[in-house]
């Protein structure tokens, strides 16, 4: 029931974000629920942590990829 309640969660999670944001979010949620579970069966709390984690990468690589290309620009 509760693994049931949870996904249900998730899944309406991940429809509400947008596709740039969801890229970090699901690589993140993966490695993070699979983690928790064999951390003692936290794996919808692992799964929010990772995909926060993988959002704030995939900003902080989005930000990159945008500093690099006004950089190349004003050369």
């Amino acid at each position: 029931m509760r693994f049931l309640l949870a996904g249900t969660c998730a899944l309406g999670l991940l429809i509400s974000v947008s596709s740039a944001q969801a890229a970090g979010c699901l690589s993140g949620a993966a490695v993070g629920a699979a983690a928790g579970h064999l951390a003692g069966h936290h794996a919808a709390l692992g799964a929010a942590a990772g995909c926060a984690y993988g959002h704030h990468q995939n900003k902080k690589q989005q930000q990159q990829s945008s500093d690099d290309k006004n950089k190349q620009q004003s050369h």
